[in-house]
């Protein structure tokens, strides 16, 4: 239902409740619920937890509390591996599969996806989440929110806004320009609105002194009036504390309850607020559901059930196309006829790795590592905890898995433990045939090891099917295609963010419960302005451990014939590039082609290249393909703060061709005029 339709049908209800009913909307209504209005038919609508997948929580999805039974989800991979498919439409695909699943199991908003940008490799949510770069995010998010609403679930944008650590995240006060905010921490929620995502939830931090929940600035101003959002904005549980700022704010619903607001009614009487504001936040919850049908029909469809095998493929493929191959000194494919003895061993062998908090999803059916690599090996694998010298010689090859346990509440290091690095260098010593293989939320530091490996794999979380991907990548039936959208740093010095934890703390493992909230408030300035991820390391002339962008095959690609149609345009029009591919190797395989932007002079600092567009083609060996590419404005512009717009000055502008943010295979220009 359109919005104009949902909007009046809203206030027509509103016009009708009396005020406890309306303060009764909200408020959250058992910490998972939107509150159900009884005498109009109205059910009570369940929200659960995302992104890769539906996170059940058994207290809740019972029919006692009003939600029906959700028996099982599928375990996607997470966010990030599905950001280093660089495959748009496969992320559609996905997100169209999470919601059948909530479709399935009766939810009725999805909260997710997740997208704030990865500044920090130590954020504990980085997982949940698309990578370093806003257009790439952008992308990706723009068709989860097309695939998961196609299904009639609403999606839930998050975390609004500058939300990049977890390290006592309600007491965090990001600190941040208004052109870093539109460049980047803002981008890929205004790709998320433009494509029609129903809901935001603002996040635990504060922005530039204010908690983001009840920011006026933040929600009202950036959010509804600049980025042109119009339906439902709910907080993050627990995030704000002044019942009168949230309502003024342009927030619509307080969860899990009403804690802030639970004054309302004095703030009314008092004059500090007005019914008007009461009656606009009611209606903007009603609104969303009637656009969404969530009152107009059941929301459980258990005929979704039956698409549960196809979640799961689709599941597999997206670990097919996002775990990365980083390093290959030729050890790689290992095929099974080629080995008599594959010794196994490290973390995550015989337990699967995941993310926790809101983000974990238990998935069913389960495949470990060693599972997958016994389907594809049979005899040859030998799992050893710890291995000997000898056992580690003597073998064939040996994979060595590390990896970190990720989650929502704290972060972690970016340096694995000192005793891990130790078990990884004796390995590696060892046997020079050896692979480490990261399963990992986010980067780590993989210097202490990185040139002695013969290869390096990262593999991410993969939820419950993915090992038979990695097995299937080790063996060589199928051909590594992942991209990181990530830079991986050698040293955490290096990085844009370092220096965020205050002097004098350390980071921590587990819930802060009232430590958080006793924490002092801390500034997190984030003076690097635009220039995070690669942008920085080339602004900074600092070369990363693998760049973003960066991804290995088991055959090669050539890049040839870059047109670029117009050799000027004005505002408005449109670039158009063409360029060729060609499988120049043996096997089937798939290249990601990157385009960036480099602006040759401008009156404000600008990264060196910006990712612009991408295109992923699949050839056989010698098949050629033509990719086309049309750049508008948005491809050309900066935010000028000055004008509080965007903004091309005339000049020239180098458009490159590449397999990498480090690796420009093409390059040719275009002039932007008056």
């Amino acid at each position: 239902m359109p919005f104009e339709a949902a909007s009046a049908r809203a206030d027509s209800i509103v016009r009708r409740l009396t005020l406890d009913e309306k303060l009764g909307l909200i408020g959250g209504h058992k910490s998972f619920f939107i509150k159900g209005l009884e005498r109009f038919g109205f059910p009570d609508l369940y929200m659960a937890d995302a992104t890769a997948g539906v996170h059940i929580r058994e207290s809740f999805s019972n029919k006692n509390l009003g939600a029906p039974p959700m028996e099982k989800s599928t375990a996607f991979p997470c966010p990030l591996l599905l950001a280093a498919t660089w495959n748009a439409d496969l992320c559609g695909r996905y997100a169209g599969a999470v919601g059948e699943e909530c479709r399935a199991g009766g939810v009725s908003v999805l909260l997710g996806p997740g997208l704030n940008l990865y500044r920090v490799s130590q954020c504990g949510r980085n997982f949940e989440y698309f990578g370093e770069d806003p257009f790439l995010a952008g992308r990706m998010i723009a068709h989860y929110v097309t695939g998961l609403q196609s299904t009639g679930t609403p999606a839930t944008l998050k975390h609004f806004l500058a939300n990049n650590t977890d390290f006592y995240r309600r007491r965090s006060n990001s600190v941040v320009d208004e052109r870093t905010v539109r460049e980047l921490y803002a981008r890929a929620f205004e790709a998320g609105i433009r494509a029609g995502a129903m809901a935001v939830m603002t996040s635990y931090n504060l922005v530039n002194g204010e908690w983001a929940g009840q920011s006026e600035a933040v929600i009202n101003g950036l959010l509804r009036r600049q980025l042109g959002f119009k339906w439902l904005v709910m907080t993050d549980w627990w995030s704000v504390w002044d019942g009168e700022k949230v309502i003024r704010s342009g927030q619509d619903l307080e969860m899990p309850g009403a804690e802030a607001i639970r004054n309302a009614k004095e703030l009314l009487a008092q004059g500090k607020v007005s019914e008007s504001d009461i009656d606009r936040m009611a209606a903007s919850v009603l609104t969303m559901a009637f656009a969404m049908g969530l009152y107009d029909r059941p929301v459980q469809d258990r005929s979704y059930e039956s698409r549960f095998p196809a979640h799961v493929e689709t599941a597999l493929q997206t670990s097919r196309e996002g775990i990365v191959l980083l390093k290959n000194s030729g050890v790689l494919p290992l095929t099974p006829a080629s080995v008599k003895r594959v010794l196994v061993t490290g973390k995550y062998v015989t337990d699967i790795a995941a993310g926790g908090g809101a983000a974990e999803v238990k998935g069913y059916d389960p495949v470990t590592l060693l599972d997958a690599l016994k389907r594809e090996y049979g005899d040859r694998v030998a799992y050893e905890p710890y291995p000997s010298e000898s056992a580690l010689r003597e073998a064939d090859a040996v994979l060595v898995n590390t990896g970190t346990s990720d989650s929502e509440g704290w972060d972690r290091p970016f340096d694995l433990p000192a005793h891990e690095n130790a078990f990884i260098r004796r390995c590696l010593a060892a046997n020079p045939r050896s692979v480490v293989i990261v399963h990992s939320g986010g980067g780590i530091n993989m210097s202490p090891w990185n040139g002695q490996a013969a290869a390096v794999v990262y593999s991410w979380y993969k939820g419950q099917i993915g090992n038979v991907a990695l097995a299937e990548i080790l063996s060589g039936r199928t051909n590594p295609s992942g991209r990181l959208p990530i830079s991986i740093e050698k040293r955490f010095e290096d990085s844009p963010g370092y220096g965020y934890i205050p002097p004098g703390d350390t980071l921590y493992t587990g819930w802060a419960g009232k430590k958080e909230y006793n924490h002092p408030i801390y500034d997190i300035e984030y003076k690097e302005g635009v220039f995070i991820g690669y942008r920085w390391y080339e602004h900074k002339r600092i070369e990363p451990l693998y760049p973003f962008g960066h991804g290995l095959s088991y055959t090669t690609f050539e890049m040839s014939g870059l047109e670029i149609a117009e050799t000027s345009f004005k505002p408005g029009e449109t670039v158009h590039v063409t360029l060729r591919v060609r499988n120049t190797g043996p096997v089937d395989g798939a290249e990601t082609v990157q385009l960036y932007v480099r602006d040759e002079a401008c009156s404000v600092p600008r990264p060196e290249k910006e990712l612009k567009e991408f295109a992923k083609v699949f050839l056989k060996p010698g098949e050629t393909t033509t990719v086309n590419f049309e750049l508008g404005r948005d491809a050309f512009a900066f935010w000028d703060a000055s004008s509080h717009g965007w903004a091309v000055e005339p000049g020239v502008f180098r458009i490159l061709i590449g397999r990498s943010s480090a690796d420009i295979a093409l390059e040719g220009e275009v002039e932007a005029v008056p």
